[in-house]
């Protein structure tokens, strides 16, 4: 069987350009369709301006980047990574048409018929796409990834939503400037300086964590039964979100169980050998300062995929539990969950 035809929505951007360059060699995928605002009607190659080492792949730099529209679309599905606003009018359009999105954007993420997922954590919230179809008559559909802090954070949680029962979660993120996209901050802004506040970001993973981690009763989602309070902080790195974690847990937490969990976590990705996902979902760390952001983002064996863990320990009581958790916020938090979860979508036979 050959390739499916995949277009990427927003191609010129700092996350289109990371998903473009993860599908340069897709065993499953090729791209055949590009999309960009200004840029249509460029080559790819003189419209983007690359913001990664290896440059634009060579096999994408003649193709012709088009208007954001499902009009004359020759692909099997569409990769979005178009700013929200733009995501809100577009992907519906190409949903209607019979076109799947599978979106990095968070314009859908939280409506109820909407799959909210990441392979490793919920892949049965993608039954969610039967009542979305039924009831905005749609041929196709849409389906998101989660923000870029929520994605590392559920999959450190998952583990242990299996083993113990969490009450509340407190995490403080410090995230990389490469999460406020291209060009990002001035540098007079972040340079020497931690910024204390990214506009929406908290909300983001304070909603969507409860969505992730919830139950799938009935052709829709019953949030998970604990509560999130997030403080996001915007941090002098290129890449790399790094999260201290702090939950209250009803039992007594046993260390050795919780390190175990995370050693041994496997997700549905995992059992169906999906191509981008890494083998271990979840990296423990027993060094006393370790993970750190520049020598563990790239971590897994399909690079930047695997969430590191360290510095477990307990809390103020034995009811309690904090940690560090890191992930690559474009590869991990925004590209690379994307593809993955196109790649479950296939793998079910969604698209």
């Amino acid at each position: 069987m050959g390739k499916k035809k995949v277009g990427v929505l927003g191609a010129t951007g700092a996350v289109g350009q990371r998903i473009c360059h993860m599908l340069r060699d897709h065993s499953w995928y090729e791209v055949t369709e590009l999309t960009a605002g200004p840029s249509a009607g460029k080559a790819y190659g003189e419209a983007v301006s690359s913001l990664l080492p290896d440059g634009v792949p060579e096999k994408l730099k003649g193709l012709i980047v088009k208007p954001s529209t499902p009009t004359g679309m020759d692909v099997d599905f569409v990769f979005s990574a178009l700013p929200s606003n733009v995501a809100m009018e577009v992907e519906p359009e190409f949903a209607k048409s019979g076109i799947p999105v599978v979106s990095n954007a968070s314009a859908f993420r939280m409506e109820a018929d909407v799959p909210l997922v990441v392979p490793e954590v919920n892949p049965d919230h993608i039954e969610l796409i039967r009542p979305q179809r039924k009831s905005r008559e749609w041929e196709g559909f849409i389906a998101t990834d989660p923000n870029c802090s929520t994605i590392s954070l559920v999959i450190v949680l998952k583990p242990l939503q299996r083993i113990l029962t969490m009450k509340k979660v407190f995490v403080t993120t410090m995230q990389a400037i490469s999460g406020a996209g291209y060009p990002g901050l001035p540098s007079l802004d972040i340079l020497e300086n931690v910024i204390p506040y990214i506009g929406g970001e908290e909300k983001k993973i304070q909603t969507e964590i409860l969505k992730i981690l919830g139950r799938l009763e009935g052709g829709s989602v019953r949030n998970a039964p604990f509560v999130v309070a997030a403080s996001c902080n915007r941090v002098p790195v290129v890449d790399g979100h790094l999260e201290a974690v702090y939950l209250e847990i009803k039992e007594k937490v046993d260390l050795d169980e919780v390190k175990e969990a995370f050693k041994s976590f496997k997700g549905k990705a995992q059992e169906l050998g999906l191509p981008t996902s890494p083998m271990v979902p979840v990296i423990l760390r027993e060094e006393q300062d370790r993970p750190q952001t520049r020598l563990d983002r790239m971590a897994g064996s399909v690079a930047g995929m695997s969430v590191s863990v360290g510095r477990v320990r307990h809390g103020i009581d034995k009811r309690s539990l904090q940690f560090v958790a890191l992930g690559h916020n474009t590869i991990r938090g925004a590209a690379g969950g994307a593809i993955s979860l196109a790649e479950l979508l296939s793998a079910e036979g969604w698209i």
